[in-house]
Formats: C-alpha cells, sequence, structure tokens
C-alpha cells in the first residue's frame, strides 16, 4: 500500500485526484498507476483501470487470477466492474468513498447477483494516510473550477427542455397512442418498430 501512496501523492502533484494503485503477485510489484483522468481528458483513467491494463499487456492476458490489488480509495462502480472482469484475487483499499464508492458504499458492485466475480475484501488498509491526502487535496489544491450546480426536480437538457425526460424520449402519453407497440405478436412488434423508425 505504501507505492499506492506514493502514485497517489504524484497525482495530488499533477492536479489529478489522489488515488493510486498497485498489483502485485505475492512480493512482486507488476504495476502502479495514479489517476490520469484530467492529463488524459478521459474520464475512465482512474488508477485502477489504468493499473489492470498495465498489468494485463505486461502478462499479456486479460485476466489476473492469483493477482491482488492495492488502492487507496474504495473503487467506483466502473472499476469494481473491471476488478471483476480482471479476476483479481484480492482488493485492499484505504479510504471509503461514501459519494462514489461502489464496494461497501453505494450499490455494492461485488454483492450483485450479476457481478462474475468477487474477489476477497479488505477494507480500511491505510485509511487514515490515504484520508489525508484527498482532505488535502480537497481542501483548495484542485486546479479548474467548477460551475455551481443547483438541485431541483426534474433535468435540465442543452436544448432548454426542462422537464423531466430526456427531448429524445417519447412521452408516455405518445407510448400509449401507439398502440401497435404493445403488440403480442412479435413480427408485428417488429414491424412496428420499423415504422416507427422511419
Amino acid at each position: 500500500m505504501a507505492l499506492a501512496l506514493q502514485e497517489a501523492e504524484a497525482a495530488a502533484l499533477r492536479g489529478e485526484v489522489p488515488v493510486g494503485a498497485v498489483i502485485a503477485n505475492g512480493g512482486t510489484v507488476i504495476a502502479s498507476a495514479g489517476n490520469r483522468t484530467r492529463e488524459l481528458a478521459d474520464p475512465t483513467a482512474h488508477a485502477e483501470m489504468l493499473v489492470i491494463r498495465e498489468a494485463c499487456g505486461k502478462l499479456s492476458s486479460e485476466r489476473l487470477t492469483g493477482h491482488d490489488l492495492y488502492v487507496t480509495l474504495e473503487p467506483c462502480a466502473m472499476c469494481a466492474g473491471a476488478i471483476s472482469f480482471a479476476r483479481l484475487r484480492r482488493l485492499y483499499f484505504g479510504a471509503a468513498d461514501e459519494k462514489g464508492g461502489a464496494v461497501v458504499n453505494g450499490v455494492r458492485f461485488f454483492t450483485s447477483s450479476t457481478c462474475h466475480h468477487t474477489p476477497d475484501i479488505y477494507p480500511g488498509m491505510a485509511e487514515t494516510e490515504a484520508g489525508l491526502l484527498l482532505k488535502d487535496f480537497s481542501g483548495g489544491v484542485e486546479t479548474e473550477p467548477r460551475p455551481p450546480q443547483t438541485r431541483r426536480r426534474g433535468c435540465s437538457y442543452s436544448d432548454g427542455n426542462q422537464s423531466n425526460q430526456p427531448p429524445f424520449l417519447p412521452s408516455a402519453f405518445a407510448l400509449r397512442r401507439r398502440s401497435f407497440l404493445y403488440s403480442s405478436s412479435p413480427s408485428s412488434f417488429c414491424g412496428a418498430a420499423s415504422e416507427a423508425t422511419r
């Protein structure tokens, strides 16, 4: 976990959210990475995703069976999915993430019936150190100002639509009027769907 903390510190120096990750097999480090979402302009460039990609590349395998992941922050749903698909043996993480975590918080990805593989999970490793890095970072180190957000019912879309539905979906009323969409015959449904897309 010490190397993951070093990766998190390096990420903070780059202006990234300070999260670091390491994949190891026994005492051998296979790969290490820190967040690079801003640097790469890639929302998927979380430390976990980068380290899984690097380890899979080095081992020429999409599976990391028998390997362990050490990460300074509880993985989000995207990263938890990648951990499952990579078939990692164990997941060690530092600070819990009540807002975006998906292991012991939020959706609890690994408890889902659709989860392909669940690693052994060890939360709280170097939790204090990881939490302090995140706290220091959120205390004013972020370089890009964020626009103010307002909370209200419904959604606002770029075209000015202020309803609860995206502009590209028909309303429930319009769907009820199209009774052919509710046909019980598969062939007429397919025909109706093709009619609706013309």
